[in-house]
């Protein structure tokens, strides 16, 4: 097992719906991370999972004439096959009905009542349904209206327990201040410590209007806030308040990142924090806030129609195509649009003429040239101009890989992989090989630069796995180099030169078959 625990979260996400492209940009984006940290060899946990509790919860269960468990059991397989769908490798799927969310978020909430953070009192304010979540009316306004989601608030009055968040601020700034990398990017930590400064209050932390939740043990007549349960997710899931897992825990938790959407930021990174610092426990690393998809410059969502299931977007591209459009079309961290127009124009001009091409050609000329075998390299005394370069580009792309990945620019990482692929096909155009392939006398200069070309093809479907993890388990099997999902040492993967000599090299059929029809703007 390696040394080098990495545990990552996705949100997890509410069963009033199926999985959609927002829901699936955050999870591809997570399993990215996931891919990379385990080829360098980091022993990650990935997480994702499901919020299944709440009024919201309740009243689709209703309106489907179906218990609350039932309709969550006839959700959670629609997420499940979606991961599938999309290749995505979570190392754990957590549900906050199963037994072991529910003892953690009770352990959490006697700790909590234990320390003097918890006391019963009377709530009186608005609230929104469709998000779950109180506001005041400094928070509302001079309407009426939900500030997230712009749907009308209700008042409401209950008998509730609440959580002394107003007992943290002074803590949280202190801690955004000394770690500046708890909220990123650095837009939204600057909206967080605008709104803990503003002021926090108390936060009421159950309901007694329904009861499609997790009982206080104290308290029966009482079921958790649907947020502060879902919160505790990220520890339950690593055997939080499970003394026969007590081992797994310190070793998993704090976690390295939570990725969430923009909009649930303050969740994050104000009240799931003072949790943690109320129970005593650390807090994650980094809290990393996503943007908006956009399309016609609108944000997608149910109520406005504009919601595509990612599974017609699979049907048409391919998952890898699907993933690779949404990591490299949209900087992670801001809103970015999307459109069916850009992901054409990304599926012909980088997959199929960049990527495609040069490994169909390439494959093609070493089964015309060396029967369809990995030629010996001759080493000249000096390298050769074209090699020097070449050979500088491939070496630089683990460095620049890293440096991207470690700041979540996963658009800045395909680009340096895709300057490997671009180098690779000037490298083959300025080398010639169909000409070098007439004279025995330049036999030797053809092997070398087959066999270079073909080495960089592998190195860029090493760095190209993270996201497009079947094409390049192709390019490798199409090597003979077996499985690259394997692959846990990347520095020494990387290195120039690891190609064996003699591997059979295996044409195929194209990669990715560019598109011709005409194509409107989604």
């Amino acid at each position: 097992m390696a040394d080098r625990s990495f545990y990552l979260t996705t949100p997890i996400y509410y069963v009033n719906s199926v999985p959609h492209l927002g829901t699936a940009y955050t999870t591809i984006a997570a399993d990215a991370l996931a891919r990379y940290r385990r080829l360098v060899g980091d022993d990650v946990y990935f997480l994702t999972g499901l919020d299944e509790h709440g009024q919201k919860v309740a009243q689709a269960a209703e309106t489907n004439g179906m218990s609350p468990q039932e309709w969550v059991d006839s959700i959670a397989p629609k997420f499940e096959d979606t991961w599938e769908l999309l290749d995505i490798t979570n190392d754990d799927f957590i549900r906050t009905t199963e037994p072991r969310h529910e003892r953690a978020a009770s352990h959490l909430l006697e700790v909590l009542k234990e320390n003097g953070d918890l006391y019963q009192g009377h709530y009186e304010g608005w609230y929104c349904l469709p998000d779950e979540t109180f506001y005041t009316q400094e928070q509302l306004g001079e309407g009426k209206c939900c500030p997230s989601c712009g749907r009308e608030v209700q008042f409401i009055r209950e008998d509730n327990w609440f959580f002394r968040l107003s007992a943290y601020q002074d803590r949280l700034l202190e801690h955004y201040a000394a770690h500046p990398e708890f909220i990123q990017p650095e837009t939204r930590r600057n909206e967080v410590v605008s709104f803990v400064q503003s002021g926090l209050k108390d936060l009421s932390v159950s309901r007694t209007a329904f009861t499609w939740g997790i009982p206080l043990p104290w308290d029966p007549d009482h079921v958790m806030y649907v947020w502060f349960d879902a919160l505790i997710n990220y520890i339950s899931a690593v055997g939080y308040g499970d003394p026969a897992k007590a081992d797994e825990f310190a070793r998993r938790w704090p976690a390295q990142f939570h990725f969430v959407g923009k909009d649930i930021i303050r969740f994050h990174c104000a009240i799931w924090p003072a949790m943690l610092m109320a129970a005593g426990l650390e807090l994650p690393q980094t809290v990393f806030a996503h943007g908006f998809l956009l399309t016609k410059g609108e944000k997608m969502s149910k109520s406005k129609g504009n919601v595509m299931a990612p599974a017609e977007l699979v049907e048409r591209f391919g998952v890898d195509a699907y993933r690779y459009y949404f990591l490299r079309d949209v900087q992670f961290g801001t809103d970015g649009s999307i459109s069916l127009e850009s992901m054409v124009q990304r599926f012909n001009g980088d997959l199929a003429n960049d990527w495609g091409n040069l490994c169909s050609r390439l494959f093609s000329m070493t089964r015309k040239y060396f029967d369809g075998i990995v030629p010996q390299p001759v080493e000249a005394p000096v390298l050769h101009e074209f090699d020097d370069a070449f050979r500088g580009i491939a070496e630089g792309l683990p460095a620049a890989y890293e440096r991207a990945m470690s700041r979540l620019d996963y658009a800045a990482a395909l680009e340096s992989a895709w300057e490997l692929i671009k180098a690779t096909n000037r490298y083959i155009e300025d080398n010639a090989p169909w000409n070098l392939a007439k004279a025995e006398e330049t036999r030797e200069r053809l092997q070398t630069v087959i066999y270079n070309a073909l080495e960089a093809v592998r190195i860029a479907a090493l760095f190209t796995a993270p996201v497009m993890p079947r094409t390049s388990a192709e390019v490798w099997r199409r090597l003979s180099l077996g499985d690259i999902h394997a692959t846990t040492d990347l520095a020494t993967e990387s290195a120039w030169g690891r190609l064996p000599v003699g591997n059979v090299v295996e044409k195929g059929e194209p990669l990715f078959m560019r598109i011709v029809e005409e194509e409107d703007a989604g």
